[in-house]
């Protein structure tokens, strides 16, 4: 599914358009309509951990997130061998609106108990 950027991935700021491919059921590929080269695994954060965060009133707006729209949220990962060595930035998550197809990464609060680089195997261990 292709999705616009109403907020830009950080560092990629030149990106307005992105692909969503489903990997598996823990895992997604997004990957740049502008660059072909500039590709992204992400993974449902849900199945390490509890997450939640307050998500900011224009962030909200920008995607035309109502009460039963369809949001997903997922979170870059840093893929290692083995899997388990891999990182997950849980600081700055990416939410897809399926409904209005428009993407956009919001930067969490520092003072939120997420890392930007959280290594899988920690979440793996406690489950």
């Amino acid at each position: 599914m292709r999705f616009k950027l109403v907020v830009p991935l950080r560092g990629f700021e030149h990106l307005k358009e992105v692909e969503l491919h489903k990997i598996d059921d823990i895992f997604m590929k997004l990957d740049a309509v502008e660059d072909e080269h500039i590709s992204f695994t992400l993974i449902d954060p849900f199945i390490l951990r509890t997450y939640d965060f307050e998500l900011p009133y224009n962030v909200r707006e920008l995607l035309e997130i109502k009460e039963n729209s369809n949001v997903l949220i997922q979170n870059v990962v840093i893929l290692q061998q083995p899997i388990e060595e891999s990182y997950v930035n849980f600081l700055s998550p990416i939410l897809f609106n399926t409904d209005t197809q428009k993407a956009a990464q919001i930067i969490l609060a520092e003072n939120t108990h997420y890392g930007v680089a959280e290594k899988i195997s920690d979440f793996l261990n406690t489950k």
